[in-house]
Order: C-alpha cells, then sequence, then structure tokens
C-alpha cells in the first residue's frame, strides 16, 4: 500500500467516523435516502493531511452512494421493513459504527506519523543533542581551554567512566579513532599505578574501607586457581564493560585478594585494552559489533579458566616412580639451625565481614628449593625474640594448603592457611595486643616480598595412600585443619597428575566453622565437585546457623554422628579418616564411633586398634 493509499483510505474513514458519531441511525438506514442536507459538507484536515494529498482538501460525502455500498438492502424496493428488521439492522449499525470509527482512527493515526511532513518534524526535533554525562564533562574541561586530547585522559582516569565512557567521547569530540583509543588506554591507566601503591598506606586503606568492602566482595572470585587463572580472571573482570567492574574495582579487588602488584598491574592493562576495543567496535559498529567483540573475549576467558589446564601439560615432574611409592618423602630438610627463607608472594583474607575473626591464605615462593608433600607442614619462625628471655622466638607448625605443585603448578610455591590469633579481653572491651599470637599475626600481616623463615617439611601421618585408587578418603576438620584436605582435593580433582587421572574412589570432606562467612575455599571445592559429582562429597557443620539432632549447636561431631552407619562401614570396607583441627572435636566423635561398634557388637577398643595398625587412622590436632 502506498503512502498516498493509506492517507486517503485514512482519511475516508476518518470522515465517516465523524459523521456516524454525530448520526449513527441514518449513516446505515436499510431504508432510501435521498436527502443529506444535515449531514456536513466537508471535512477539513491539518495541513499536515493536505501537502501529504495534494489535491484533496475537502471531502463530499454522499450518504446515498455510502447507503448503497455500505447498507441498502436491495430486496425491499419498495423501503418496507418489519420491526424485527429493523431492530437487527439498527444493531448490526451500531457495532459496524464502532468498528469502523475504531479502524478510521487508528490507521489515520498511522498515517500522520508516518508522513513525511511528521518524519520532516520528527528529524527537526532529533537534531536537538542531549548530551551524556561524558559530553558534559568534556565541555566542562574543554572551557579552560585544553586541547582534545588531554580532556579525554582526563576523562578516562576518572573512576566510574573510565575508558568505557571515554571512547565515545572521543568519537563525539571528532578525534580519530587510532587516537582516541590510544589516549583512554593510557588515561585509563594513569591513576592505577599509584592506587595500587597508595592503598598500601594503612591510614588510606581504612579511609577507603566502604569502598574497598564493595570492591572485594565484586572482584571475590578473581583469586580462584593457579596465577595464571588468576590472571585471566582480572583481566576478562576488567574488559568487560559491565557495571561494577572495570580498572579501578579491578585494581582494588586484586589488592585486596593479595596479588603480586605487577602481575596485578600487567593483568589490569590487558583488561583496559580488551575494554577499549570493545567499546570502539560499539561506537563504530554498533550493538552487533560490541557483542561479537564482548562474546571473543567471554569465550577465550572460559577458555582459559574453565578447560584449559596449566601451561604444563600434566603434572608429573614431581612425582615418585611409581607415583604412589612413599620412600622417598622429603621430611625435615631445612631445620631450626640451618633454616630456609621463602619471599611472599601474596597474602589476602579469605572469610567474609560476619566471620570469626580473621583467617588469610598465604603464598610463599621456595623457588623449587624446598619440596613437599600432600598432608605435611612447614615451620615457620616468626622474626624477633622472645621477651622473657631475649631468644629467637621457637618454631610453629601450619599445615600446607597446597598440592606439592603449588597453587601456580609450577612446583615452586606452596601455600598456608593461617587464622589471626587475638586475644579478647573483656576489661579493656578490646584485643589485647600483648597477648596477640606472635607468629599467625606477623603471617597474616605480611606483604608481598617479605621473608619467612621456615622448617621442614615436617610429617607423614596425614598423607594419602594412593597405591589403591579406590581408596576412600573421609576428611575431617575444624577451620584452618581445612589446609591439608585442599591440598588433596586440588591433587585428586584440580591437578592433570598420575593420581589425579587414577583415582576412582570418594573422597568426603566435612568442615566446622562458625556461619557460612568463615568457610573456607567453598568456592574451589564446589566447582570441583560439579566436574566430579560421584567423587567428591561435601558437608558442612555451621555452629551459628545450623541445629543437630537433639536441637543444640550443630559441631562437625553433630553432623559426622549424622552419617554415623556410613562412616563405620566406609571405614570397615578399607577407608581412610582423617582428622584436623581443634583437638576438641576428638572425644565426640569417638564416643559415636564408639556407639556405633557396640550396636554391631564390636569391641570399640578393638576396632580402633585395627584402624591403626592398617593406618587407616590419621589425627593431626592442636
Amino acid at each position: 500500500m502506498t503512502m498516498t493509499t493509506k492517507h486517503m483510505l485514512s482519511c475516508f474513514l476518518l470522515t465517516v467516523a465523524v459523521y456516524c458519531s454525530s448520526r449513527p441511525a441514518l449513516a446505515f438506514q436499510s431504508t432510501p435516502i435521498i436527502r443529506a442536507n444535515n449531514a456536513p459538507n466537508h471535512l477539513q484536515f491539518s495541513s499536515r493531511v493536505t501537502n501529504t494529498l495534494s489535491t484533496t482538501t475537502s471531502l463530499n460525502l454522499s450518504l446515498t452512494s455510502l447507503g448503497n455500498v455500505l447498507g441498502r438492502n436491495s430486496n425491499n424496493n419498495n423501503g418496507v421493513v418489519n420491526n424485527n428488521e429493523r431492530a437487527n439492522a439498527k444493531s448490526k449499525t451500531l457495532s459496524m459504527s464502532k468498528f469502523l470509527k475504531t479502524s478510521a482512527m487508528a490507521l489515520v493515526t498511522l498515517s500522520l506519523l508516518t508522513s513525511p511532513a511528521f518524519a520532516a518534524k520528527k528529524a527537526v526535533v532529533e537534531t536537538v543533542e542531549h548530551l551524556h554525562t561524558g559530553q558534559k564533562i568534556a565541555n566542562f574541561f574543554m572551557s579552560f581551554g585544553l586541547p582534545k586530547w588531554a580532556v579525554l585522559a582526563t576523562i578516562s582516569a576518572m573512576p566510574v567512566v573510565e575508558l568505557r565512557g571515554a571512547i565515545p567521547v572521543g568519537v563525539w569530540m571528532g578525534l580519530p579513532i587510532q587516537q582516541v583509543l590510544l589516549t583512554c588506554v593510557i588515561g585509563n591507566m594513569i591513576p592505577i599505578v599509584p592506587l595500587l601503591f597508595l592503598l598500601k598506606n594503612p591510614s588510606l586503606k581504612k579511609l577507603m574501607s566502604p569502598i574497598l568492602n564493595r570492591a572485594e566482595k565484586k572482584a571475590a572470585g578473581l583469586g580462584v586457581g593457579s596465577l595464571e587463572k588468576q590472571w585471566v580472571s582480572l583481566a576478562a573482570f576488567v574488559g568487560i564493560p559491565l557495571p561494577g567492574t572495570g580498572a579501578w574495582t579491578g585494581a582494588m579487588g586484586s589488592f585486596l585478594l593479595g596479588m603480586p602488584t605487577l602481575f596485578a598491574l600487567s593483568s589490569i592493562f590487558a583488561g583496559v585494552v580488551s575494554a577499549g576495543l570493545i567499546m570502539t567496535a560499539l561506537t563504530l559498529a554498533g550493538r552487533t559489533g560490541g557483542l561479537i567483540a564482548i562474546s571473543v573475549l567471554i569465550a577465550f576467558a572460559a577458555n582459559e579458566v574453565l578447560f584449559k589446564k596449566s601451561s604444563t601439560p600434566t603434572q608429573e615432574f614431581l612425582e615418585a616412580t611409581p607415583y604412589y611409592d612413599q620412600s622417598s618423602v622429603p621430611v625435615n630438610v631445612y631445620k631450626n639451625k640451618a633454616p630456609f627463607t621463602g619471599k611472599v608472594v601474596s597474602t589476602k583474607r579469605i572469610v567474609g565481614p560476619k566471620a570469626t575473626g580473621e583467617t588469610c591464605h598465604i603464598i610463599v615462593d621456595h623457588k623449587g628449593d624446598f619440596p613437599y608433600w600432600e598432608g605435611q607442614s612447614w615451620g615457620v619462625i616468626p622474626p624477633g625474640t622472645r621477651e622473657k628471655d631475649g631468644k629467637p622466638h621457637s618454631v610453629r607448625l601450619y599445615s600446607i594448603a597446597s598440592s606439592r605443585y603449588g597453587d601456580d603448578m609450577t612446583g615452586k610455591t606452596g601455600s598456608l592457611c593461617v587464622r589471626r590469633a587475638t586475644y579478647w579481653d573483656d576489661e579493656l572491651k578490646a584485643d589485647d595486643p600483648a597477648k596477640k599470637g606472635i607468629c599467625s599475626n606477623f603471617l597474616c600481616d605480611t606483604q608481598p616480598g617479605d621473608d619467612v623463615v621456615m622448617t621442614g617439611p615436617a610429617g607423614k601421618v596425614m598423607l594419602m595412600p594412593e597405591e589403591d585408587p579406590s581408596t576412600n578418603y573421609i576428611m575431617v576438620a575444624t577451620g584452618t585443619g581445612i589446609a591439608p584436605y585442599r591440598g588433596f582435593i586440588r591433587r585428586l580433582f584440580n591437578e592433570d597428575t598420575p593420581a589425579a587421572r587414577a583415582y576412582k574412589g570418594e573422597a568426603w570432606l566435612f568442615l566446622g566453622v562458625a556461619n557460612s562467612d568463615a568457610l573456607l575455599y567453598d568456592d574451589e571445592f564446589q566447582e570441583a565437585k560439579t566436574r566430579f559429582p560421584e567423587n567428591l562429597r561435601i558437608d558442612y557443620a555451621l555452629s551459628r546457623e545450623q541445629n543437630n539432632t537433639k536441637g543444640g549447636k550443630m559441631y562437625i561431631q553433630d553432623k559426622v554422628e549424622e552419617y554415623a552407619d556410613e562412616v563405620f562401614n566406609k571405614l570397615e570396607s578399607g577407608a581412610h579418616i582423617y582428622f584436623c583441627g581443634l583437638k576438641g572435636m576428638m572425644p565426640g566423635i569417638q564416643d559415636m564411633l564408639k556407639g556405633v561398634a557396640e550396636k554391631k557388637g564390636l569391641n570399640y577398643d578393638e576396632w580402633l586398634k585395627g584402624l591403626k595398625k592398617a593406618k587407616q587412622w590419621h589425627v593431626e590436632v592442636y
């Protein structure tokens, strides 16, 4: 239908509608109508319609013709109809009139909105420019006589706006797109470098604590996995232009998560460049171009984080021959008189704001000179001397919280999981600094590059017997006692090791903490569980959020008791059970197992002696 045809039909129907509104009963009478003196002779239309129709300025509507077309009863030549026919005709007339009026109004509205005159007027209206925030900021700075490139760099450096808001401004300012992209990348990075160093200042960190807390929540998932995956995750977080992401948030998040400064800077720079390419595509190619660019970045990041293994195809360079042979396990390679000095790679808090106390994950670089196996411990000698006698502090043992390959899979780092030990003084209503844990506070306060004096590795009691790949492991922990089990789970489910490829058993983790915010490494464990749902099982005891079967608080022994028969049967079938954490959990668990043994008619002491003899019972508590 052409534009002119639509306009003519609309005008015709509108005329009929107007007439029907004034005299609906006459418009469609069945009887002959020979006069139309009461009908309007002309219906005037606006200049918009007049211009569109060119030659049509008024319409003379013959009601006789209208009756012939729409309503006349050709079988009633003498004009006589009965009452029923008149009633039906009147009803039909009213219905047709309403329908016709509605149609007419719709069509004429369409014709007016699509007319050339309306389009021209709309184009005039749209030429009135509505400036967004970035353009208003640009105009403000340009009013001081600053050159366009300086204005653009300044806008890129601003939080919230950043590069993603500056690139469209640069195009609007008429700068070449190459200059826009380069200027925005440099401008966005300028404040990030000093920001990462300034955040190390305790006063500034305290002042910015509300902002830092929000940044930490947004970037919480960036510190998971190997350093390679952390790098890719941070770059993607900065690079995908979504609300709450960007270089500023990424920088604060990476600092709080303990990422090395140069490592974080290189990742943020890659993210800023990616964001620049995406915004350039959006600006020049519209939504389609931007979506393509974002899709490419997401696909790359997903491949690196979810599907790509370590840059080393397999982790076998630290394996024994065969891999389960424990005859070469290193023990006490470094002693108190000749300790090893490692360098802190990162220290980050790994619990939420409602956790009871602070727990940190500390990565130490040992350059491959301090090998260890999963389940062993490192000794740490804190700096300084004891107040009472001026002698060096004694060694504190900490279970190693990584596999032998370290979090970065290079075999050159190891991790510790440390809870800051504090003492609350009821009289002072504050922590008493004189009674704080010397070593735990030292470790939680370390910064990248700090020295850590270490001994060990110590212990063989918590090693995994890997000769039988169908062995079931039951791992019971409270708090930081989770450390050795993180090493177990990474070795069995996160790494491409001979042990992981061979394992067919079930690893069952029980962890007891105060509340959900105090859970440790849950994101890692849940991710592994999604990939190995038949081989990894997880149960948590949250003492301040859950109740046991008796209505009291849910402690670790209560959670294990819920599965007492199953745990007992697994042990009877050769499973190995491990305990690490507070020694207060042991009496309750042993009482539970004793009760099950007695129900089965077994002597508990003899049964437990059998487990220890078979080396199925592993305990490391404090």
